[in-house]
């Protein structure tokens, strides 16, 4: 190993250092060297990074405001659109809420003038059926009245004395000739009697007779008789009593449509025979008396001609067919009373389903009549795909701008 010279730069004195010293001293002078070159670089570095930074922040910035600038614009353009279809819109909406509104007043006008004739009609129908439902609620009275009057067990007077009592009321007006009274006479084939027996005499001529039979309801008795039962017996009696017609004035069977109809005829099974309820007994008998006043000169006819032994059984025949069938068509003439009746009940209960009807579709039209007022443009557009999705754009764009 050689010494090293080296001479001192600023005395100038020259010193000799081993390679070890010498060694130490390059690397102390590389060290600080590489310490001055680190630090200029690092300065460098960060002067750079400075303006990299700066130049990145410069752009971001412009970038950003481009496209603020481009949102702006396109929220601009949106809402001149979102104007332009409101207006639409709302141009459409007022056409249709007039056309609608032309066209419910047009149909409330309509509807009302109709409602009106309708309600004039069902006015009138009305007082038509609540004048026959008042008559037939006095007839029901009526019927109730003499329910409870023929009541044995409430007022103590028995049918067959009400019967004399009604008869006598109009005895000398209706019947000044005719005879009413018990039947006293038992049948000797028989051994029984009925309990009226009615004949109305006119110029020499029986012209109606009429054996009647009176049973009332006995409201103690547990085991209830039928009509029926009586009707045998009632025939036997009109037969040998020699009477024209049978009757049972009968209080029996009271819940029976049949026997409610007030008159009915039972011919079918016994000959000239009816089955009446007490309200009828005056109005049959003058029934019957009209038809026999109809065929009093037939009969008269048939008298003279009997006498002169003239064989008139085909004559009779005939009087007696028409006498029997204008009986039928009062018998109809009732019946169709009743069901006259029945419809009116039913057309009533018909106008009250009507009425009902027609306040529940002005109901209706109220209703909507609301949900027109309630009409948006949101609420028409909502299933609008295109506007739903500019509103959620537009909606989202609000909420990123105030983010930032």
């Amino acid at each position: 190993m050689h010494d090293q010279e080296i001479k001192c730069p600023k005395c100038g004195a020259v010193f000799k250092v081993d390679e070890a010293s010498y060694a130490k001293i390059v690397k102390q002078v590389r060290d600080d060297e590489f310490s001055r070159d680190l630090a200029e670089r690092e300065k460098s570095f960060e002067r750079e990074k400075s303006a990299a930074v700066e130049l990145a922040k410069v752009d971001t910035e412009k970038t950003l405001q481009s496209e603020l600038n481009q949102r702006e614009n396109r929220i601009v353009k949106l809402e001149a659109e979102l104007d332009n279809l409101k207006m639409q819109s709302e141009a459409e909406l007022r056409n249709l809420k007039t056309k609608t509104e032309i066209e419910l007043d047009n149909a409330k006008t309509k509807f009302q003038l109709k409602l009106a004739n309708e309600e004039s009609k069902q006015q009138n129908l009305r007082d038509g059926y609540e004048t026959q439902i008042k008559l037939r609620d006095e007839q029901i009275e009526r019927l109730k009245d003499m329910k409870l009057k023929l009541s044995t067990k409430m007022v103590g007077e028995s049918l067959e004395q009400f019967c004399q009592n009604e008869f006598n009321k109009v005895r000398m007006a209706a019947f000044p000739e005719a005879y009413f009274d018990k039947d006293n006479t038992v049948s000797a084939t028989s051994g029984s009697k009925g309990d009226f027996i009615f004949r109305d005499p006119a110029e020499g001529v029986e012209s109606l007779s009429i054996m009647f039979e009176m049973k009332n309801e006995n409201e103690a008795t547990r085991t209830k008789k039928k009509n029926e039962d009586f009707l045998a017996e009632l025939d036997k009696d009109r037969r040998e009593k020699n009477c024209e017609y049978a009757i049972l004035v009968s209080m029996l069977e009271a819940e029976s449509d049949l026997y409610n109809q007030g008159i009915v005829d039972v011919s079918y099974k016994y000959p000239k025979m009816y089955v009446i309820r007490p309200q009828f007994f005056i109005p049959m008998i003058t029934i019957l008396k009209n038809a026999a006043e109809k065929s009093l000169e037939a009969k008269k006819e048939l008298a003279l001609v009997k006498n002169q032994n003239i064989d008139i059984t085909t004559f009779e025949d005939d009087v007696e067919n028409w006498k029997a069938g204008w009986l039928a068509t009062m018998q109809k003439a009732g019946k169709k009373h009743l069901e006259a009746i029945e419809q009116i009940n039913k057309a009533i209960k018909d106008l009250e389903k009507v009425r009902d009807a027609l306040m529940l579709s002005d109901k209706h039209l109220v209703a909507a009549e609301h949900k027109m007022d309630d009409l948006t443009v949101k609420r028409l557009t909502r299933k609008n795909p295109t506007m739903r999705a500019k509103f959620e754009e537009l909606n989202a764009g609000d909420a990123s701008l105030e983010e930032k």
